[in-house]
This record gives C-alpha cells, sequence and structure tokens, in this order.
C-alpha cells in the first residue's frame, strides 16, 4: 500500500477521518497476513514509511504505525504519505551454542539449589 491520505474531508469530523484512515491500515495488514507464506518463510514482515505534507518519506517501525497517524492528525497537516509493503521473511534458527549455553547456566543453578 502506497497512498496519500487526507485528514480534512468536508462534512467530517477530523477525529472520524483519523479512525478511518485506521481502520483503512488495519484491514490492509489483515488481508495481508492471510495471504499464503512461501514454503521457505514464516511470517510476514512489513517495510513501513511515512510522511507529513510533501516531506520526504521517512522509514518508521511496523508498531509507530499509529502513532504516527496520530502525530499528523495533532499537526493539522492536510495530508499524508503512508507505505506499506509486505515481504515474506524466515525467522532466524537459534544458535546451538546459545541453546547449550542456556542448559550450562540452567544446570549451574539446579546444582546451587540442591545445595
Amino acid at each position: 500500500m502506497k497512498k496519500t491520505f487526507k485528514l480534512k474531508q468536508e462534512n467530517k469530523h477530523p477525529d472520524r477521518v483519523v479512525d478511518s484512515i485506521k481502520y483503512e491500515v488495519r484491514k490492509y495488514i489483515k488481508r495481508e497476513k492471510r495471504k499464503a507464506l512461501p514454503e521457505d518463510k514464516d511470517f510476514w514482515f512489513f517495510d513501513c514509511k511515512f510522511a507529513i505534507g510533501d516531506d520526504e518519506p521517512k522509514v518508521i517501525e511496523f508498531a509507530d504505525i499509529t502513532k504516527s497517524i496520530d502525530e499528523a492528525a495533532k499537526s493539522e497537516a492536510d495530508t499524508f504519505y503512508l507505505e506499506i509493503l509486505a515481504r515474506a521473511e524466515k525467522r532466524p534458527e537459534k544458535e546451538e551454542e546459545e541453546t547449550l549455553e542456556t542448559k550450562e547456566v540452567e544446570s549451574e543453578e539446579e546444582d546451587k539449589v540442591e545445595d
């Protein structure tokens, strides 16, 4: 989704416009998450960019989308740009060294408890 949203619409309260924008964004995210993943991938990752007005879009975290929309509404801007692109990702596998270290720490803790 690459879209410029208008925050000021005729005959609509600004809060309702913001709510409808958030609803549209959530609906898009749910739709993308429902898509089938490729065989070698585990989850959908979202690349997000945000800009108020005609500014250059900046990369934001997925969790900060609604915060950014609220900030645009508070700044009383006329428009903002939001880009959300989904891509399939594979979770990094935990290394065996990490699991061995945690087992060693757990066994040491058990030894201390027994003493």
